[in-house]
C-alpha cells in the first residue's frame, strides 16, 4: 500500500490551528478569596465565560508554594472554566501542573499588563487579554547635510493582503487572515471566530467572535452591518456582549481603538 493511501485511509488527521484562549494569572491559589471574587466576574458575563478554555499563568507563584492542581482545576471547572494549560513558574510547579494533566504552553509574545476583563464597559485602557506592545523603529541613520531628515514610519509585522469569504461562518468555525485584512459578504453565526492581522468587514450580521489586529495593529477596525456579536477585539481590547450599550447592537457599526480606548460607534446611514 502507498503512503499516500495510508495518510488517506488513516483514522485520524493532525493539523495546526489557531484558538484564542483567556490567560488566568494565579497570584495565591490559596487565597480564600480567590474563587468567590472569580465567582463574581463570572457572573457578569456567564454566556462568554461557559465552558472557557483557559491558561494559567504560573509566574507570580513564590517559589516553594503548594499548589493542588487537580483540585484547583476541579473549583474551575464548577465555574464553568476549563483548564487546558499553563505558562511559566518554577520548575516545580510546572512538573505539577503536567503531572495533573495539563499542557505547556509558550508564554504569549508581547508584553502582558494587568487587566480586569469585565472592568467598566470596555472604555477603560486596562481591558484587554494581553495587550500587545510593537516596537519601535529603529532610529535612521544619520543623513548628509544636504538630504533632508528620514522620517521612520511605524512598521507593519506583516505584508498587508485581504482574504475575502463568500460563505456563511458556521458555529465552530474558526477563519484566520494573516498577514492582512478579513472580508465576510455572508452572515457569521453564533460560535464562529473571525481573527485578523489587520481589519475586519463583514458585510451582513457579526455573531461570534471578531478579533482584529492579533498581531499588534492597533489602527485596524472592524467593520460590520449589524453588531450581535459574543465579543469584538482590537489588538488585544475587548468588549463581550453583555458590556455592549443595548443602542448598538443590530446596528451598522465600526469598531477601533483611540488612544488605548476601545469604541464602538453606530455608522451614519
Amino acid at each position: 500500500m502507498s503512503s499516500q493511501v495510508a495518510t488517506r485511509d488513516a483514522p485520524f488527521q493532525l493539523r495546526g490551528a489557531n484558538f484564542t484562549m483567556m490567560v488566568l494569572k494565579v497570584g495565591d491559589p490559596r487565597n480564600p478569596n480567590f474563587f468567590p471574587v472569580l465567582a463574581g466576574k463570572i457572573a457578569q458575563a456567564p454566556n462568554f465565560f461557559r465552558n472557557a478554555p483557559v491558561v494559567l499563568d504560573l509566574d507570580d507563584i513564590p517559589a516553594g508554594v503548594p499548589f493542588d492542581f487537580e483540585n484547583f482545576c476541579g473549583l474551575l471547572h464548577n465555574l464553568g472554566l476549563i483548564a487546558v494549560g499553563l505558562q511559566g513558574g518554577t520548575k516545580e510547579l510546572q512538573d505539577a501542573a503536567l503531572a495533573a494533566g495539563l499542557a505547556a504552553l509558550p508564554a504569549a509574545k508581547g508584553r502582558a499588563e494587568g487587566f480586569d476583563p469585565l472592568a467598566g464597559t470596555g472604555r477603560s485602557p486596562a481591558q484587554g487579554v494581553h495587550n500587545m506592545q510593537p516596537q519601535s523603529a529603529p532610529e535612521p541613520a544619520a543623513a548628509s547635510p544636504a538630504a533632508p531628515p528620514a522620517v521612520a514610519a511605524e512598521p507593519l509585522p506583516y505584508q498587508r493582503s485581504t482574504l475575502i469569504v463568500t460563505e456563511p461562518v458556521r458555529s465552530g468555525r474558526q477563519v484566520y487572515a494573516a498577514g492582512g485584512d478579513l472580508v465576510v459578504v455572508a452572515p457569521v453565526s453564533p460560535g464562529a471566530e473571525l481573527l485578523a492581522d489587520g481589519s475586519i468587514h463583514v458585510y451582513g450580521t457579526l455573531r461570534g467572535r471578531a478579533l482584529a489586529g492579533v498581531s499588534g495593529d492597533r489602527s485596524a477596525r472592524i467593520f460590520c452591518q449589524s453588531l450581535e456579536a459574543e465579543l469584538v477585539s482590537i489588538a488585544g481590547l475587548y468588549r463581550v456582549s453583555e458590556d455592549m450599550d443595548k443602542s448598538i447592537r443590530r446596528r451598522q457599526v465600526q469598531i477601533f481603538l483611540d488612544n488605548g480606548f476601545l469604541h464602538i460607534d453606530p455608522v451614519a446611514a
